[in-house]
C-alpha cells in the first residue's frame, strides 16, 4: 500500500455540504424535513470527512469519487433513521459530554450468557439501573461463522443478529428499552477482518475479481514473506503467521488473527463505504456506540508491525464525520490495546485532536493495578500513568478492573526499569503470581497464549478469583475472603474514581468465581477465557440484597462506589488524572483538579497499615477534609494520613 501527503482541509466543510446537498437532489429529499440541520451539520464535521479521505487519497479523482459515494450514503442513512432517533440525535448534540458525566456507568456482559436471549437482556434492565447502568456493552452478537469464531469476532453477516439471540428487529426493540431508561447501547463493529464465509470472502473465492480486491492476496510467499519480517503473532499457539493459503482463491490471504478470519483491503474505497453504510444501519437500529474492533490494524505497511499507521486516524476520522453528520448520537469507541503514546492518538492528537474516536480503553490501568495489587507497591501504576499524554477533553477512557479477554502483561521495559525492575522478570512474576504458582500467591488463575520464544504469557481469570476469593473460600478463610473483596473494591475504586467511563464487567458485582464448566462445551474448550465468561446466575443475584452474603457485600460496594461518582463534578472526563507522589511505595495517590473542587485520592495496595505526609494532599492539605467514599473525616496522625489495608479514600474539601 502507499499514502499521501496531507493536504489542506479547503473551505471548512463547504465542500462535502455541496455534495451532501447534490446526494440530497438526487435521492429526492433535498426539501425533506431536518435537510437543513443535516447541511449544518455536514458544514460543521465535512472538514473532518474531506481531511480524512484527502489523507490517503489526496486530491485526486478517486479521493472526489470517495467523497461523493460518501455523501449519497450519508443522505441514505439520514433519510432512512426513524424519527426517535433523530429526537435523540437532537438531545446529544446539545448535550456532547454525555459519555464523559461523572454518572456515567457501564456494564460490559455476552447477551446469551446474561438474558439468554435480547429480549432476555430487556426483561433485567432493572437490574441494570440498580447499578447505576447507563451504557451496556453488550459482546460480539452479529452472525459469525459457524464453528470456531475467535468469540464471535469472525463476522459471516453483520445484517443479521446471532440466530440464537433473535433478530435485527430484536435487536431495535431491546435498544428502545434501553433508551427508555437511560442506558445507552453499544456493540462491536469488527473492521479489521470478515469471517472466510462472509458474502464478501465467498465472492472473492468464486472468482468476482472486485471482491477479491476486498482482501489481501498474494499469489506467491514473496510479499508475505517480506512483512513476516517485521509482523507479531497474535496468537502463536494456534494460529502461527499472518498468512494462510486457500485453495479457493488460489492465493495467500493475509489473516492477522485466524486463518478463518480474513483481513480487509482498507486502501480500497469499496471497503469504506461498505462500512460508513454499515455504521448508519447499525445507528439505524439504535445502537449508540460501535467498538471499533481490531482498529490498530487495519493499514498495513512494509517495514512495520502493521498497527498505528497514519492513515488508521484518518479513515476513522473520516468515518467519525460521516456519522456525525447523518446519526450524531452516534460515538465511537476504539478497540487499541497499545502502548500509551499510540493509544492517545486513537482519541486524536495535533490536528486530530477530539476528532477521532471519542472514547478508547484506558488498557494500562487495568495491568498496572494488577500490578500493584500483586506486589503492594505502586510506582509502576504511578510511573505508567504519568508517562501518559494528555487527551483531547471532548474525549474519555474506558476505565475497566477485567474484560472479557485475558490480560496481557503490558509491562514497559523502561518503566520497569525507572522503579528498580526488570521488565522480562516482572512480566514472568505476575504470570506465576496469578497463576497461583508463585509461592505465596492468593491468585487463581490460568496462563494463556504461552510464548515459549520471547517468555510472554497472558492472563484468564474473573477478578474475584485472580484477587483471592476463590483460594479463601476453598480453604473456608472467612477473613480471607474478605480481604480478597477489599483488593477486588480497592481495584474498582480505581477504575470508577479515574474519570471517564468505568466499566462494569458482568459478575464482578456478585464476586463470581472462575466457571470451569466451560470444559464441557467443545467449542469454547480451547479457550481457557471463558473461564471469565460464565452464566450469569440468577440465583445468586438474588442474594444481591443480602449484607451478610458475598454477593450482597460486593454488590454494595459496587453500587456505593458508583452512587459517590455521580456526586463529584470533578470526575467529569474533560478533567484529567494525575499522579501525585506520596512517598510511599505502597500508595497511588491521583488528582483531579477542577473549578467545583479538587478531589485527592488515595490507594493503599497493600494489607498493611499505610501513612502519608499531608503535603501530598497539594490545594487540600490546610483544609478540613471528608472521604467521600466513607463520609467521614480521614485518619489523620501527626501530619500523616493514615490508611487501612487496602483502603481507597476520596478526599474533598468539607
Amino acid at each position: 500500500m502507499t499514502s499521501v501527503k496531507p493536504v489542506a482541509d479547503g473551505a471548512a466543510g463547504a465542500d462535502v455540504e455541496s455534495r451532501v446537498l447534490r446526494a440530497l437532489r438526487a435521492q429526492g429529499a433535498a426539501a425533506a424535513p431536518g435537510a437543513a440541520d443535516l447541511l449544518a451539520r455536514a458544514r460543521r464535521w465535512g472538514g473532518d470527512l474531506e481531511a480524512g479521505v484527502r489523507r490517503i487519497y489526496g486530491r485526486t479523482e478517486e479521493g472526489d469519487a470517495l467523497l461523493d459515494r460518501l455523501a449519497a450514503v450519508v443522505v441514505s442513512g439520514w433519510t432512512s433513521r426513524p424519527d426517535p432517533l433523530r429526537e435523540r440525535d437532537r438531545d446529544r448534540l446539545l448535550s456532547p459530554d454525555w459519555f464523559q458525566r461523572p454518572d456515567a456507568i457501564g456494564y460490559v456482559c455476552y447477551a446469551d450468557r446474561f438474558g439468554g436471549t435480547l429480549a432476555g437482556v430487556a426483561e433485567h434492565v432493572d437490574y441494570l439501573r440498580e447499578l447505576g447502568t447507563t451504557y451496556l456493552h453488550l459482546m460480539p452478537l452479529l452472525q459469525p461463522r459457524e464453528g470456531a469464531n475467535d468469540g464471535g469476532y469472525a463476522v459471516a453477516d453483520y445484517r443479521a443478529v446471532r440466530s440464537d439471540l433473535g433478530t435485527m428487529d430484536d435487536l431495535e426493540k431491546l435498544a428502545t428499552v434501553l433508551h427508555d431508561n437511560g442506558i445507552a447501547l453499544t456493540i462491536d463493529l469488527v473492521l479489521n477482518h470478515v469471517a472466510r464465509e462472509h458474502p464478501w470472502a465467498a465472492a472473492a473465492r468464486a472468482g468476482d475479481p472486485k471482491y477479491r480486491q476486498y482482501f489481501l492476496v498474494f499469489d506467491d510467499r514473496t510479499e508475505p514473506d517480506k512483512f513476516e519480517r517485521t509482523l507479531p503473532e497474535v496468537f502463536p499457539d494456534f494460529a502461527p503467521g499472518n498468512f494462510t493459503w486457500d485453495d479457493e482463491i488460489q492465493g495467500w490471504v493475509w489473516t492477522t488473527f485466524n486463518s478463518y478470519q480474513w483481513d480487509l483491503n482498507w486502501a480500497n474505497p469499496d471497503v469504506v463505504c461498505e462500512f460508513a453504510d454499515l455504521m448508519l444501519f447499525l445507528a439505524n437500529k439504535g445502537v449508540d456506540c460501535l467498538r471499533l474492533d481490531a482498529i490498530a490494524f487495519l493499514w498495513k505497511r512494509m517495514g512495520t508491525d502493521c498497527q498505528n499507521q497514519p492513515e488508521v486516524h484518518a479513515l476513522t476520522r473520516a468515518l467519525r464525520a460521516v456519522a456525525r453528520i447523518a446519526a450524531p448520537s452516534l460515538v465511537f469507541k476504539a478497540e487499541a490495546i497499545v502502548a500509551p503514546d499510540d493509544l492517545v492518538k486513537y482519541l486524536g492528537v495535533g490536528e486530530y485532536a477530539g476528532a477521532v474516536s471519542d472514547l478508547a480503553y484506558h488498557n494500562s490501568l487495568m495491568v498496572q493495578i494488577w500490578s500493584a495489587l500483586a506486589t503492594s507497591d505502586a510506582r509502576l501504576l504511578v510511573r505508567a500513568l504519568d508517562r501518559f499524554p494528555p487527551k483531547a477533553t471532548t474525549t474519555a477512557w474506558a476505565t475497566y478492573l477485567r474484560c472479557h479477554d485475558d490480560i496481557g502483561w503490558a509491562i514497559d521495559d523502561r518503566d520497569a526499569a525507572a522503579v528498580g525492575w526488570n521488565g522480562y522478570d516482572h512480566r514472568r512474576f505476575l504470570s506465576e503470581w496469578y497463576s497461583g504458582r508463585f509461592p505465596g500467591s492468593y491468585a487463581r488463575g490460568e496462563e494463556f497464549q504461552v510464548n515459549e520464544a520471547t517468555g510472554d504469557s497472558r492472563m484468564s481469570g474473573s477478578a474475584a478469583s485472580l484477587a483471592g476469593v476463590e483460594s479463601a473460600l476453598a480453604a473456608n478463610d472467612v477473613a480471607g475472603y474478605q480481604t480478597a473483596l477489599r483488593r477486588v473494591r480497592l481495584g474498582y475504586a480505581v477504575v470508577y474514581g479515574f474519570g471517564g467511563i468505568p466499566l462494569l464487567y458482568m459478575g464482578d458485582e456478585l464476586a463470581l468465581l472462575n466457571d470451569r464448566t466451560y470444559l464441557d462445551e467443545p467449542a469454547h474448550a480451547e479457550d481457557n477465557r471463558w473461564m471469565h465468561r460464565p452464566a450469569m446466575p440468577w440465583d445468586r443475584a438474588g442474594r444481591r440484597g443480602d449484607p451478610h452474603s458475598i454477593e450482597g457485600t460486593m454488590h454494595a460496594m459496587v453500587r456505593h462506589l458508583a452512587d459517590v461518582r455521580r456526586s463529584l463534578p470533578a470526575l467529569h472526563a474533560a478533567v484529567e488524572s494525575r499522579p501525585v507522589e506520596t512517598s510511599n511505595r505502597s500508595v497511588l495517590g491521583v488528582v483531579r483538579r477542577h473549578a467545583a473542587g479538587d478531589v485527592v485520592q488515595l490507594y493503599n495496595c497493600s494489607n498493611d497499615w499505610q501513612y502519608v505526609d499531608d503535603w501530598a494532599l497539594g490545594t487540600l492539605q490546610h483544609s478540613e477534609l471528608v472521604d467521600r467514599l466513607s463520609g467521614e473525616a480521614p485518619r489523620r496522625e501527626h501530619g500523616q494520613v493514615v490508611l487501612e489495608p487496602y483502603a481507597a479514600v476520596w478526599l474533598t474539601a468539607v
